[in-house]
């Protein structure tokens, strides 16, 4: 039996990682580990073939034993190791996002002569009622140069507070990040605040300052808006939306606020259009202004989009939150009703001087209206635009009330097509907001001509119809003078649904005026007779004693009273408080098909 002899092992490499030579790859350990691993094997068992004896076998050599290198020392005693970095401070993150991008960049927006998002929300709720949500929200999009800008907000401040005590959602748009302009992350802020708004049944402020859609995030940001519109015509209806223009707004954009219940603009510094003057000049030739094309007088005055402008963004949102206080929160809730100082059956002895009892001299029905109403306040909707009808919200007896009102000192208050829009619009809201509807009539007819016609006034002002005849909230009609012809029946007449109508002694109601009425009926006599003029007087007071005196309506039950004009505002404080409990169902439906 053969003993092998116990053979020292080689000594052990130094330690330390392995350092790949020249052209050594990151998977030449790889191989390095499987040679070392295959010579591992049962080869390795094997006895090696005996060696020349040695007079004495050489002794390990130990490694070495290096001394831990030594901390540094400061007068103060050692200096302990730098901790790893770790995930920045909250405090801090926090900071960066309520300061925004830089002080140069908030020097900007004030130089523009406006405030910066937060300031804006600031005036708008109670203070110290605001609750932000997703303030740490930034995106993700990457390429020309996005992914190395990634600010906290991305450009758009979302949360909620509250307008006297009660509770409001808000978005504002931050023009210093990306001047304001909408991506993917900003898209979904504004869904969420817009679905929180939703659920909670509580009005959805937005303050609009924006460039449009932020067009390094392609297709993206436009599917953002998508789901804006969308959102905004499921809550129409629902919840009150207010859209507050403080910086430009063009493209699609412009159609979230036009979706919206109230538009308002600050002259200077807001500006809505589809296309942008430089389009307009390059397609049509006309040179214009920013503001001349879409400003807050054009839209105020001339389009109608914008139902409100201001000098300055704090009397601007002054003027949000007193309308915030005059709607419900939602379409199941009445409006805030609030005590009254003025007495409920205060008599309106005035009216008589301020209405001319001839039908043809004009006066201003707002007057009439202030004399009405709780202590002469009232917000009127639309004021720069169609001046021949005034939309009102005021308060009779501490209650919200909409006032819709010829106005005869504009064109005579007759109907056109912007009036019939107009006042269309304001009967849908109020009826959608449980705004009792309160007419005051005195209207000789819808406005005649051929551009009225070729325009579409059929259409235009069948929308008005539509809208009273749809409405199911408290409806009151009075007739102050005149009311002639089709607009009779529009101004929520008896016959389309108002639950009462009353009438001042001065009320003419009849298919035309008196003179138009005597020319066509008995024009044959009148250019038959030896005087024409005796004769066209003779039978125009014929047809006022037949059929225009003050009783003739409500004879047939088409006015419910015929009463004092001092009387109006004890009458329809009456009424209205009568109709509160008033509850009408509209035949099932999933919607009506109002006329274009």
């Amino acid at each position: 039996m053969t003993v092998l002899q116990e053979r020292p092992l080689p000594p052990a490499p130094p330690a330390g990682p392995r350092h790949p030579g020249p052209g050594r790859g990151p998977h030449d350990g790889l191989h390095d580990g499987l040679h070392d691993g295959l010579h591992d094997g049962p080869h390795a068992a094997r006895p090696a073939p005996p060696e020349p004896p040695s007079p004495e076998p050489p002794s390990p050599v130990p490694s070495p034993v290096l001394p831990p290198p030594p901390v540094p020392s400061s007068p103060a005693g050692p200096v302990a190791p730098s901790p790893e970095p770790g995930p920045p401070d909250l405090a801090a993150v926090r900071r960066a996002a309520q300061d925004g991008p830089s002080p140069a960049a908030t020097e900007a927006q004030h130089a523009k002569g406006k405030l910066t998002a937060r300031e804006r929300i600031g005036l708008l709720l109670d203070e110290g009622s605001f609750h932000e949500v997703e303030a740490l929200r930034r995106h993700r999009a990457t390429g020309f140069g996005l992914e190395a800008k990634r600010p906290w907000t991305d450009g758009v401040v979302t949360g909620w507070g509250t307008v006297e005590g009660r509770t409001v959602f808000v978005y504002a748009h931050d023009f210093r990040i990306f001047g304001g302009a909408l991506g993917e992350a900003h898209a979904e802020k504004i869904h969420k605040i817009m679905d929180l708004a939703l659920a909670a049944g509580a009005p959805l402020v937005s303050l609009n300052d924006g460039a449009g859609a932020r067009i390094q995030e392609g297709v993206t940001a436009l599917a953002g808006y998508g789901g804006i519109f969308r959102r905004n015509t499921r809550a129409s209806g629902v919840i009150p939306q207010i859209s507050v223009m403080l910086g430009p707004c063009a493209g699609g954009a412009a159609y979230s606020p036009a979706l919206t219940d109230f538009v308002f603009m600050v002259r200077g510094i807001a500006q809505m259009f589809i296309t942008g003057p430089d389009v307009v000049q390059a397609v049509t030739g006309e040179k214009i202004s920013q503001n001349g094309l879409g400003g807050a007088d054009v839209h105020s005055a001339v389009s109608g989009v914008s139902h409100f402008a201001y000098d300055d963004e704090h009397s601007c949102l002054e003027d949000v939150r007193h309308l915030l206080s005059l709607l419900p929160a939602n379409n199941r809730e009445l409006p805030p009703a609030q005590p009254a100082d003025d007495p409920a059956d205060r008599r309106c002895e005035a009216l008589a001087a301020l209405v001319p009892a001839d039908a043809g001299r004009a006066y201003d029905m707002r007057a009439v209206i202030e004399e009405i109403v709780d202590d002469g306040d009232l917000f009127e909707i639309q004021p720069g635009w169609a001046g021949n009808v005034l939309c009102v919200l005021a308060r009779l007896d501490g209650h919200v009330t909409g006032i819709v009102a010829n106005q005869p000192q504009a064109l005579a208050g007759v109907l056109d097509i912007h009036a019939s829009e107009k006042a269309a619009r304001f009967v849908q809201m109020c009826d959608a907001f449980n705004i009792p509807l309160v007419t005051l009539v005195d209207v000789p007819g819808f406005l005649p001509g051929v551009g009225q016609e070729h325009d579409g006034i059929i259409r235009h002002g069948a929308k008005l119809l539509y809208a009273y005849c749809n409405a199911t909230v408290p409806r009151v009609q009075v007739i102050l003078r005149k009311a002639y012809g089709g607009a009779y029946i529009v101004m929520d007449s008896r016959s389309i649904g108002a639950d009462l109508s009353f009438a001042w002694p001065t009320n003419e109601i009849a298919v035309m005026g008196a003179e138009g009425a005597a020319n066509v009926i008995f024009r044959r006599e009148i250019n038959a007779a030896d005087d024409p003029a005796a004769m066209r007087a003779q039978k125009i007071k014929e047809y006022k004693d037949e059929l225009m005196h003050p009783y003739y309506a409500a004879e047939r039950g088409l006015v419910d009273d015929v009463i004092d004009p001092a009387d109006t505002r004890r009458v329809l404080v009456d009424a209205l408080a009568m109709l509160r409990t008033k509850h009408a169902d509209l035949p099932t439906r999933k919607h009506g098909n109002q006329p274009a």
